[in-house]
Parts: C-alpha cells; structure tokens; sequence
C-alpha cells in the first residue's frame, strides 16, 4: 500500500489547489487536487508534507494539522494510505509560482466541489468544514475509477 500525504492549504476562504495537466501517465490527469505527494523512506508524514509543499508551491505554511487518514481502495493505481491536513499561510505571493505538477489556483471554498474532482473528494472535502478534528474515511472505486462506496470509520 502506498504512504501519501495532502494537504489543502487555506486563505481567504479559498483552498489551493492544483489542476493536473502537466504530467504523462498520471492518475489524477485533469482532476484538481489539494498539496501533496509520497513518502519517502524513513520520513514522517508531517515531513513529507512539508517538503511537497514546499517543492510543489515554493510556500510556507503555518497552523499544519492532521485531520484525517484516508484509505483509498484503487484496483487500477494499487491502493493508497493518505494522510490530509490543512495549513494556513500568512500571506500568499501576487503570482503563484509554476509547478511541475499542473497549475496551481486559488479557488473560493464554495466553488471547489464544482471541479473535476475524484469522486472520493467530495465526500470527504466537506469534513475539513466541519468541527471534527481527526477522522478515518475509506473510499472504494472499481476498476473504471467509479466510487462504488464511501464510509466515514470513526
């Protein structure tokens, strides 16, 4: 099972997010997704989402938290541990820079759900609304990346 990180970094009641557009090969082609990327070997969650940040956005965030791990059942990609967070930033740059990845966009909250999104996404986006600080989602796709079932565990 791979070990992921994401991270939807907030400011001004909008999350930054990044359109995969850029990458061959990619599972999430043309969908946005929030800040992240794999473990490395022997690094901790917290110190992987750091450096993705970093790497994917040039940016440092403050108020990192945990709120929650996903469990993504993908027969297609291999199934994935994610673990989510939200930060927040002081003050964003006027441009933001380019990224390796896709483009990256500042997106009002409200409007985020009405994007390409893995299907998965909108269930759990919702909860990082919500006073809940730390919860466990599984989300199962098929074979086609259709969602046959999304639970909330805890």
């Amino acid at each position: 099972m791979r070990l992921t990180t994401l991270c939807y970094i907030e400011h001004q009641d909008k999350y930054l997010m990044l359109h995969r557009v850029k990458k061959n090969k990619d599972e999430n082609a043309g969908k946005w997704i929030g800040i992240g990327g794999h473990l490395e070997e022997n690094e901790s969650p917290d110190a992987c989402i750091r450096r993705e940040i970093l790497e994917e956005t040039g940016l440092e965030v403050t108020d990192l938290h945990l709120r929650g791990i996903l469990t993504f059942i993908l027969p297609r990609w291999g199934n994935e541990l994610s673990f989510l967070y939200t930060a927040s930033i002081a003050s964003p740059p006027e441009v933001l820079p380019e990224c390796r990845e896709g483009v990256l966009a500042w997106v009002p909250k409200e409007e985020v759900l009405r994007l390409n999104l893995w299907e998965g996404d909108r269930f759990f986006l919702p909860l990082l609304s919500s006073t809940q600080t730390c919860f466990s989602v599984k989300l199962v796709y098929d074979n086609d990346d259709v969602l046959k079932n999304a639970s909330l565990e805890s």
